[in-house]
């Protein structure tokens, strides 16, 4: 798992090359890593899993490519030192209201749906990550199905 992480962040960094404009206390660091997180905890990050990552991120962020490059690489650079979600998940509820903690709860589903398959161990981060963020059980079950109906009807969960 650390080596798919290693590659996504070479793959995607430059090698800190410059200063970040993300410091390690902006909540899109946070936000990212748990994301990145749930694209990886199946033990590999699917190419499906992350063009959906980098499109989550830049839309929901408002980046240019290059930008959402870098934040991915110091989200990856956080995940890769945490030890619990914990640290994410404060910090996000200190930044976020209960709007913006859902649709944190509905990116990660949006993640964990990118390649088709739902494994348990993403169905139980989710869980965790939404209980952390204060989202009740029935809006992380709600959030699921929209995510999951509309890749069904044909959509794309970003809209």
């Amino acid at each position: 798992m650390f080596d798919t992480l290693r590659k996504l962040m070479s793959d995607l960094g430059d090698g800190g090359k410059h200063a970040s404009r993300f410091a390690e206390d902006d909540y899109r660091v946070a936000a990212a890593a748990l994301l990145i997180h749930a694209a990886a905890i199946d033990g590999s990050i699917a190419d499906a899993e992350r063009v959906k990552l980098h499109g989550l991120i830049k839309l929901r962020f408002n980046l240019d490519d290059a930008a959402t490059d870098e934040l991915v690489a110091e989200a990856t650079k956080a995940e890769q030192k945490s030890v619990d979600l914990y640290h994410f998940t404060a910090k996000l509820n200190r930044s976020l209201d209960d709007a913006g903690r859902a649709r944190m709860v509905e990116m990660m589903w949006q993640i964990a749906y990118a390649d088709g398959v739902v494994t348990e161990f993403e169905d139980n981060l989710i869980w965790r990550a939404a209980d952390l963020l204060c989202v009740p059980q029935n809006e992380r079950i709600a959030l699921r199905e929209r995510v999951s109906a509309s890749l069904t009807n044909g959509g794309s969960p970003t809209q």
